[in-house]
């Protein structure tokens, strides 16, 4: 079995693990336990849900709610399986809880609505890698650049791959809805 964790703020690649899928429906099935039918449908997302890449070794999942506005219900509850929720996030339309200590985070969970564009986005981005080897390949060897580059400072990381992602986005959702014919 693969060890999961990274300390917060770092990057450390680490090979692809089968395992990492294993974990996931580990970690979908205890909050299914305690979530119930809130929880019906959880979505592995980042590049550990991506056969073949490598990965920082954190479990990214998304459970779509039915409203952002009430899923506040669920930070107690998540509380008690080990999730602090993370009141300083950025991100607009979701909820962002993280698991394990500073030195070893080993999940990320984000609650979000299935029409959020956060949802939407992370999983288009990682439907195209799985699907287009050449996105997946040149990911890769941006990923790797970029950890080398920035062991200790993943926010220079996340930055240096957001023009690709963004990319991948863009084409992604064209490819979903393509622009009708200019005259």
């Amino acid at each position: 079995m693969v060890t999961l964790g990274l300390e917060r703020g770092t990057v450390q690649i680490q090979k692809y693990s089968a395992d990492w899928n294993c974990l996931f429906e580990r970690e979908a099935a205890l909050l299914r336990s305690v979530m119930g039918a809130a929880a019906a449908q959880i979505q592995h997302i980042g590049s550990t849900a991506i056969e073949g890449m490598p990965a920082k070794p954190i479990i990214d999942l998304i459970v779509v709610v039915g409203s952002l506005s009430a899923a506040g219900i669920w930070i107690p509850t998540l509380a008690t399986l080990g999730y602090a929720y993370r009141t300083n996030d950025t991100v607009a339309d979701r909820l962002l809880f993280v698991k394990g200590p500073t030195n070893r985070r080993t999940h990320h969970l984000s609650l979000a609505e299935v029409s959020s564009n956060f949802y939407i986005e992370k999983i288009v981005f990682r439907d195209y890698l799985r699907s287009h080897f050449e996105a997946f390949a040149e990911y890769v060897q941006l990923k790797m650049k970029l950890a080398q580059g920035y062991p200790q400072d993943r926010a220079s990381y996340t930055e240096g791959k957001r023009t690709f992602v963004e990319h991948i986005i863009h084409i992604a959702k064209e490819a979903q809805h393509p622009s009708p014919p200019q005259p």
